[in-house]
Order: structure tokens, then C-alpha cells, then sequence
């Protein structure tokens, strides 16, 4: 199929612009993490949107790549959420698994009908990620919700993402007994949200 009459390029240019959108979505909590004191949050925000930039470039190489300089008209819809902390994380969280069970599924099928296989492998590849995102919001906006971040019923390795200090405890220290830190910096366990992810993909 020619790619310029393509359903998959439209598809690539409204998942262009939604990944940038949630790149700055995601700076948008690191700034609220980081006035909250979650340091260690602040920087899983800008890992994840550092990793949306990624897709972003991704999708837009696509575009130039098959087809060079263009304009695409879109129709899509795109979200806008309150910006408190809790509400961005949980919200975030359903967008990423949409992302993952839906949205990129379907153009991945799409792209793989249209003769683009190299764009359907790579759709599939980054639902994985997007689902890994969506795991590690959930264990964040659970424990955000619950204030139990830094609490937990049985001993575990802590980490200080500053000076690097270790302690096996179940609940975090309110500041580091090495550098001070607030607990903020203490490092979150992402763990499970990667064996749920691959186990799931």
C-alpha cells in the first residue's frame, strides 16, 4: 500500500502527537513530585518521559522516513487532566494501560495489514513499555493514595537514590541517617511492575 494513502501514517501521526503530549504531561508531575518532596517519584516521572520522547522520535522518523516532509490532519482526541499529583498518577495509569490493551494493538494490526511490518513490530514493542509505565504508576498512585510509599509490612532493602546509603526495614527513614535527605529519596522497588509487565505482554 502506498504509505501516503495509509491508514498506518495517520496512525503514526496522532501516536506522535500523544506521546509528546504525555512526555510533557509527565514533567508536568515531576515539577508537582518534586514541590511534594517525592524526589525519587520527580525522577520516575522524568525517566517515563524521557522514554515517551523516545517514542515520539520513533513515530515521527517513521513519517519522514516513508514519507518526507508532510502535514497530517488529525481528528483525534487527546486528554487534559487536573494537575494534582494523585489524580495525573491515576489518570496516567489508565491512559498507559489503554495504550497497551488497545490502542497500539490495534495499530500494530493495522500497519501489519498495510504491508508496514517493521511499523507493527515496533507498536508492539512499545505497548510492553507502556505497560510497564502503567505498572509502575499503579504501585505510585497506590501508595500516594494510601501515604504508604515509604511503608511496609515487612523488612526490605532500602536505598538512598542520593548518597546511597542501604538499611533492610520496613518503613523508610524520615531522613537519611548519612546525608539527611528527606525520605523523598528514598528509591521505589519497580520490581514487580516489570515481571507483571512482561508477564503480561
Amino acid at each position: 500500500m502506498n504509505f501516503n494513502e495509509s491508514k498506518t501514517k495517520v496512525n503514526l501521526a496522532k501516536s506522535f502527537a500523544a506521546e509528546c503530549q504525555a512526555g510533557a504531561r509527565y514533567q508536568f508531575m515531576a515539577t508537582q513530585a518534586q514541590m511534594e518532596g517525592l524526589v525519587y517519584v520527580k525522577d520516575t516521572m522524568k525517566m517515563i518521559a524521557k522514554n515517551e520522547m523516545a517514542h515520539a522520535k520513533l513515530f515521527y522518523d517513521y513519517i519522514i522516513e516513508k514519507s518526507g516532509e508532510c502535514v497530517v490532519d488529525l481528528k483525534a482526541d487527546y486528554p487534559y487532566v487536573e494537575p494534582s499529583l494523585e489524580k495525573s498518577l491515576c489518570a496516567e495509569m489508565k491512559i498507559e494501560q489503554e495504550e497497551f490493551d488497545t490502542l497500539y494493538p490495534e495499530f500494530a494490526r493495522i500497519a501489519k495489514e498495510e504491508g508496514f511490518k517493521d511499523i507493527a513490530e515496533s507498536y508492539e514493542l512499545v505497548a510492553k513499555v507502556e505497560k510497564t509505565h502503567a505498572n509502575i504508576l499503579e504501585i505510585i498512585c497506590n501508595g500516594y493514595k494510601k501515604n504508604s510509599l515509604y511503608k511496609c509490612k515487612s523488612k526490605r532493602l532500602l536505598k538512598c537514590s542520593n548518597c546511597g546509603h542501604i538499611a533492610q526495614q520496613a518503613d523508610g527513614w524520615k531522613e537519611c541517617p548519612l546525608c539527611s535527605l528527606e525520605q523523598g529519596y528514598i528509591t521505589l522497588d519497580f520490581t514487580e511492575a516489570f515481571e507483571k509487565a512482561l508477564k503480561e505482554a
